[in-house]
């Protein structure tokens, strides 16, 4: 979009930056032209109750894409367990708009789960999961991922409450991290949105 046609609109949530020099950021329309501060805000009034987890030990490049599918689903928190930096890239500058809390630790992640009273459903095709298609997902829950390539780690198997795994059909041992996050989170919505009310329901 380019610069503000017109006279510019009244309120706090404008960015005259973008009002002046056009908005070419990747945002659904009725955001183009505030400011992140004023997107955040009007997001947290109306976020899901699911939060999302990934394991960060190897720096992982799946990080930024399941960030970013976490802001299109409008998931509550996103949370890094491992290691703090995390390649931002694959987000697409949605961790602008996403609560991002860090966790050092498999056992501080599990802690802050029992005290806020979450479930944690691990996202593994280990031995022993339930098949998602078949699972009822609670509403309140947090879905945990691992690394590409290696998936959860024992420890974080061992922290989930219920692990899951996507039914797979073909030759390969498991899909890319960041397209089962998708997945994953996708059934979610499936279960829990409120799709007449649009975005945020």
């Amino acid at each position: 979009m380019g610069p503000w046609k017109g006279p510019w609109p009244d309120g706090d949530r404008w960015d005259g930056e973008l009002l002046r020099h056009g908005d070419r950021r990747n945002v659904v329309d009725r955001y183009r032209y505030w400011t992140v501060e004023a997107i955040r805000s009007d997001l947290d009034r109306g976020r899901h109750p699911f939060h999302v987890a990934i394991e960060n030990w190897k720096h992982d490049l799946n990080i930024g894409s399941v960030v970013r599918t976490a802001n299109a689903f409008l998931a509550e928190e996103v949370h890094i367990v491992g290691n703090r930096r995390w390649n931002r890239r694959g987000a697409m500058v949605t961790d602008r708009y996403q609560s991002i809390r860090h966790h050092p630790t498999i056992e501080g992640f599990r802690g802050w789960a029992e005290a806020e009273g979450i479930p944690v459903i691990g996202i593994d095709n280990v031995p022993g999961s339930i098949p998602l298609e078949t699972y009822d997902l609670p509403r309140r829950c947090v879905l945990l991922f691992g690394q590409e390539g290696t998936g959860l780690t024992a420890e974080a198997v061992d922290a989930a409450d219920t692990v899951l795994a996507i039914a797979q059909f073909g030759s390969t041992r498991s899909i890319n991290a960041g397209a089962a996050a998708a997945i994953a989170m996708h059934a979610w919505i499936r279960a829990h949105a409120d799709l007449e009310s649009g975005p945020g329901g």
